[in-house]
């Protein structure tokens, strides 16, 4: 593993800057903990106007609303 870090005695970790770069992290963003196992995964956060249009297409047949359920 070449890029690693270690967890300061406040808990922080500093993502490596080859990794910031690739996945163009900037200062600021907000990140989710997925725990997995004895593992996390890190993921960011999406800001509201990346989520728009991303259903796209999808076929609204089938769906079930409140008034299907027992």
């Amino acid at each position: 593993m070449s890029n690693t870090t270690t967890l300061s005695s406040k808990f922080q970790i500093s993502v490596p800057k080859e990794v910031r770069e690739e996945l163009g992290w900037k200062a600021g963003q907000r990140f989710a903990f997925i725990p997995k196992g004895k593992s996390v995964v890190l993921v960011p956060v999406p800001e509201l106007e990346d989520l728009f249009g991303m259903a796209k297409g999808a076929d609204p047949s089938g769906y079930r609303d409140r008034n299907d359920r027992y």
